[in-house]
């Protein structure tokens, strides 16, 4: 049933953004906080959840559009199938490289579920994974054949050497775990 309700709901603003593409520009501040994080204004800038305190003491969450710009997408919610099967967190409050260092969250994030599929999720992690100098698809692939020894390799940065750094694509770069 909530899951239901969160599709509704994600259909609903769906709808709503693409009348409002039609009419006017999709803005960050605007997004409610629950399909805030993994969304992309008409700009091309992505939408960051934020916290901050209350005057009750209470934390408070806003949608914000950040700096980074997504050179072949905008106006995109992302869906509840790519969250789910990404592992990655809607109310996430800023990301960081280091959800890489955990095995379950790139084993998620490298199946064919989430790699071949989810597209604006893949592009983040693989340009945070670039600023690692991680180049994602030989990470995934290092998962695949020994995922203890890949978190290895990219906790100790051996898996680039200092002056190397990888690409970042126009769109993901495909996986498939038949092909390497």
């Amino acid at each position: 049933m909530a899951a239901a309700m969160r599709s509704s709901l994600i259909l609903f603003f769906a709808g709503a953004l693409f009348l409002q593409g039609a009419l006017g520009n999709f803005v960050c501040e605007e997004l409610p906080t629950n399909v805030c994080a993994f969304a992309i204004a008409t700009s091309g800038k992505r939408c960051l959840l934020e916290n901050s305190a209350a005057n009750n003491g209470k934390v408070e969450y806003q949608c914000k559009t950040s700096e980074v710009i997504v050179g072949n997408m905008k106006e995109h919610i992302e869906t509840d199938e790519c969250v789910d099967a990404c592992g990655v967190d809607r109310n996430s409050v800023g990301i960081s490289s280091d959800s890489l260092l955990e095995s379950q969250f790139t084993a998620k994030l490298c199946s064919p579920a989430c790699y071949e599929h989810c597209a604006n999720i893949v592009d983040l992690y693989f340009n945070l994974a670039a600023g690692e100098g991680v180049y994602l698809p030989d990470l995934c692939e290092k998962h695949k054949n020994g995922p203890h020894r890949a978190m290895i390799e990219l906790s100790s940065n051996g898996a680039a050497a200092e002056d190397e750094f990888a690409p970042a694509p126009y769109s993901p770069v495909p996986y498939s775990p038949d092909v390497y």
